[in-house]
């Protein structure tokens, strides 16, 4: 096979397969199942000041070459609870912070800091825990995939994990 048809087929193939396909790979997650996860914290603080919180992310993200994984939900919301305990598993935390500055945003009862999300195209919220991947340009990365853990507490650890492994590469 020449090498211009050797190029040719690579080039082929890179456009033919899916961006998933060159997502960074996830960690294996020690931890089977959300039963044996312990008691899931409270992520969002309700006093925070989000839009400077948001900023500060997107500040230290580019700085850090990261993604900025903008965490939408509440206290009072089980799969945000589940979420924020998975990501704070050792084995997955050093792998979340290798890829992502993440920052949570109090949405209230869908009342609150809904500004945010508006900005990126978002103008409701169908559930939470809601996501945006923001990259160091300011740009989403996650388009149509911002509700995917609106049901975390019927996932495994695994699979949430897999989900954010979607974006870093």
């Amino acid at each position: 096979m020449t090498s211009r048809l050797l190029a040719a087929s690579f080039a082929a193939l890179l456009i033919a397969a899916p961006a998933s396909a060159f997502a960074a790979k996830a960690p294996t997650v020690a931890l089977k199942s959300l039963a044996d996860l312990p008691t899931p914290p409270y992520p969002y603080d309700e006093k925070a000041d989000a839009e400077a919180d948001v900023a500060a992310a997107l500040k230290r993200a580019k700085k850090a070459h990261k993604l900025t994984l903008i965490d939408f939900g509440g206290n009072w919301c089980g799969d945000c609870r589940i979420f924020a305990g998975v990501i704070e598993q050792p084995d997955v935390k050093r792998w979340v912070d290798k890829h992502y500055e993440v920052v949570t945003v109090n949405v209230g009862r869908y009342d609150k800091n809904m500004q945010i999300p508006a900005r990126y195209g978002l103008d409701k919220l169908k559930g939470v825990p809601s996501f945006l991947v923001v990259d160091t340009n300011g740009k989403l990365v996650n388009q149509g995939a911002f509700f995917a853990l609106t049901d975390a507490r019927h996932m495994t650890p695994q699979s949430i994990v897999d989900w954010l492994a979607q974006w870093p590469k």
